[in-house]
């Protein structure tokens, strides 16, 4: 019997692979670093990291609990993006994790457990983490002189690299001279990264030993400019549950938001915001594909299910296949036009997609 589901999302390997070359031809020798944190941005983070296994050199993730699952799986390096709090940190030590720290203190603690290696945050405009980068030199060089500490990398943050690139340039050379200047006092083997996605397309020279392929790897460019680059990985799908005529005057879903303005067949479907899809979008002009054509939805998203006009449709039955964000012949609901429409950004949209959306392989 065919496995069949209520929704789900295919996750394309092949686009996954392709979009990882994108990376690999725009950063030369540099080590990938496959940012797979938040379930791999929703596209499910064991499928995605096995099938990025042969590109990527290093993986991460946001925490321990993800570190811990990706290690069960990979033997790779995995550097934690996120600060520890201190009941992970044995942990982190124990299995050998890479953390990032942004404080002398967090160093030391680390140094009083065991041998640990650690990626060296420097705070040059994200705000959020970080040793701030007049202090950095001297911060480094304490870190640097713990017994039980090595300096894995050196790494830093930029926030408006897909807004204000005149910002980005600076704070690029910001870091390369402190880089240069943390070389020339302490000397090591310890690499930099500083390069995103948008800094990838964008704003990869130089590209340090490291560059850390985020969104890109998933076919969304935070830059427009660069889309036809890459391919979408993700098709969100959902089915047919129910289908109904109902008469001119009748009311769709909760508060009465659409009043039939005529006779009409609506279809309803097995999938609303408990499984991700933003009830923001309810009553804002968003459609899903059936059979290649867009749908409108009607009246407002409900937890688990969501009603389309299908009136133009003779034969659409129950269990019939709709496209939620994806591709279907010539039309297309992209990510990016969902999540202007729910007034949210690309990476919301897909990292809330719920754990009740079986994810296929493809």
């Amino acid at each position: 019997m065919k496995q069949t589901y209520r929704c789900w999302a295919e996750i394309d390997r092949a686009a996954l692979r392709h979009n990882a070359k994108v990376v690999r031809d725009r950063i030369g020798s540099a080590e990938m670093l496959a940012v797979v944190k938040a379930n791999a941005y929703g596209h499910g983070l064991l499928g995605v990291a096995q099938a990025l296994a042969d590109d990527a050199q290093l993986f991460g993730v946001a925490n321990v609990e993800e570190a811990r699952t990706l290690r069960e799986s990979l033997p790779h390096p995995i550097i934690i993006l996120g600060p520890a709090t201190p009941e992970e940190r044995p942990i982190i030590a124990q299995i050998g994790f890479i953390p990032t720290i942004s404080s002398l203190d967090e160093a030391q603690a680390f140094d009083e457990l065991k041998p640990v290696s650690v990626n060296f945050k420097i705070d040059t405009g994200m705000g959020r983490m970080g040793v701030v980068e007049n202090e950095a030199l001297k911060v480094f060089k304490r870190v640097a002189a713990l017994p039980n500490i090595e300096i894995h990398s050196i790494s830093t943050h930029m926030p408006v690299s897909n807004e204000d690139a005149e910002y980005t340039r600076d704070q690029l050379v910001r870091f390369q001279k402190i880089v240069e200047r943390i070389r020339a006092e302490v000397p090591g083997g310890y690499k930099a990264h500083v390069l995103q996605s948008a800094g990838t397309l964008a704003f990869n020279q130089p590209t340090f030993e490291i560059v850390r392929a985020g969104i890109m790897l998933y076919g969304i460019s935070p830059l427009p400019e660069f889309r036809e680059l890459l391919k979408p990985v993700m098709t969100w799908k959902t089915r047919v549950c129910l289908v109904r005529d109902v008469p001119k005057g009748s009311s769709i879903s909760y508060g009465r938001t659409f009043i039939a303005p005529r006779n009409m067949r609506v279809a309803t479907l097995s999938a609303g915001y408990a499984d991700g899809y933003p009830w923001h979008l309810s009553n804002r002009g968003a459609a899903v594909l059936v059979r290649g054509k867009r749908c409108s939805i009607l009246g407002r998203v409900t937890m688990d299910l969501m009603v389309i006009d299908v009136t133009e449709f003779d034969d659409v039955q129950a269990g019939d296949d709709v496209i939620l964000m994806g591709r279907d012949e010539a039309e297309e609901i992209s990510c990016a036009e969902l999540s202007e429409r729910a007034g949210t950004i690309a990476w919301e949209m897909i990292t809330r997609i719920g754990a009740r959306v079986r994810r296929v392989y493809v």
